[in-house]
């Protein structure tokens, strides 16, 4: 199993999952390195503007992990999938985050802050960053996703 006091890990948001991303940010203070690509405030922005630099920052591998936040998780996850390196997941509960690791291998989590809580963000967070790919048939199925 991962320590998450071993991992590098990367978030960002927009201004509908500030909130989360800087709950999020405390949370995560154990971890070995801790980037935050922002937005730095509640005011209005572009989803996109935040998902970009953190899917760079794990696709070229100076991240292990990146979590990314909006209202409904749609905008980062569409935006994060378009890097070739990326498999963003929105994750609302436990089993999904749990199994987008396990069988996706997914590397970036997106949370959506109009639907789920705090304490179910920080659950869904640890679960994910903790979880190891299974790989086996799985790495088949996942090596065939990329372009």
């Amino acid at each position: 199993m991962v320590m998450i006091s071993d991992l590098k890990i990367a978030i960002g948001a927009d201004h509908a999952g500030f909130n989360y991303k800087e709950e999020l940010f405390k949370f995560l203070g154990d971890c070995k390195e801790l980037k935050d690509f922002g937005t730095y405030s509640p005011a209005s922005v572009d989803y996109p503007d935040f998902a970009h630099p953190v899917a760079n920052a794990v696709e070229s591998k100076e991240f292990d992990f990146g979590i990314l936040v909006c209202g409904s998780g749609n905008g980062v996850a569409i935006t994060a999938n378009k890097h070739q390196g990326i498999r963003a997941a929105i994750c609302w509960d436990l089993e999904l985050a749990k199994l987008a690791r396990l069988h996706n291998n997914a590397n970036i989590v997106c949370i959506p802050e109009r639907f789920i809580t705090l304490e179910s963000a920080k659950a869904i967070v640890e679960i994910f960053l903790t979880t190891d790919f299974e790989g086996g048939r799985h790495a088949t199925r996942v090596g065939k996703i990329g372009c």
